[in-house]
């Protein structure tokens, strides 16, 4: 199925749900109200015109400092511009950011059965950032939560066990918050001798 028909697809299972989509590059993109993302979730792993059955990743974006200065190049040495060259067409190009919510959950799909891949994001406020968990559905979805909550601080409701995965017990706050003070001084831990 192609990045456009299999958003098709999944907006007209879910008319209601699906708040935004785009295909940049071949790769679909919905866009997933949190209030109805696990009945959407469970309609792409079951439903036989989908079948995600793997949950190849799952991150989140903070954008609350989106654009606010201009992009360094990708390896300032070289030259090369983080934007792609405006010889490279582009026919449905990404819509940026959204405008009113700070962070964006990303899942990334894919269908062994049918190879096809799909994107969904749902996006979530600064004061209320939580989230249902997958777990249920993909069982893989258990580290990818925690990091994503030791990383950004958002939550996944009813997950098992939502606890940090990377960082230490002690440490406040989370790292990949733009909003990080990078200097920021963390308890010292270690063994006690």
């Amino acid at each position: 199925m192609s990045a456009v028909s299999l958003i098709q697809a999944v907006r007209d299972r879910f008319p209601a749900a699906v708040t935004a989509s785009h295909s940049f590059r071949g790769d679909a993109t919905v866009i997933v109200a949190r209030a109805a993302l696990l009945e959407v979730m469970r309609s792409l792993k079951e439903d036989a015109v989908f079948q995600m059955n793997v949950l190849m990743d799952l991150t989140a974006v903070d954008f609350s400092a989106f654009g606010k200065k201009p992009s360094r190049a990708f390896f300032s040495s070289s030259g090369v511009a983080v934007r792609p060259s405006s010889g490279i067409p582009t026919l449905d190009p990404w819509p940026g950011p959204p405008a009113d919510a700070r962070f964006a959950v990303v899942y990334h799909f894919f269908s062994l059965p049918l190879k096809h891949r799909l994107r969904v994001e749902v996006l979530l406020q600064e004061d209320d950032p939580e989230v249902d968990s997958v777990t249920p559905l993909w069982a893989g979805a258990d580290w990818l939560e925690r990091e994503v909550w030791d990383m950004f601080g958002i939550r996944f409701r009813g997950h098992p066990n939502l606890k940090r995965i990377l960082m230490y017990d002690e440490f406040v706050g989370h790292p990949l918050r733009k909003d990080y003070p990078v200097d920021k001084r963390q308890p010292l831990i270690g063994p006690v001798n």
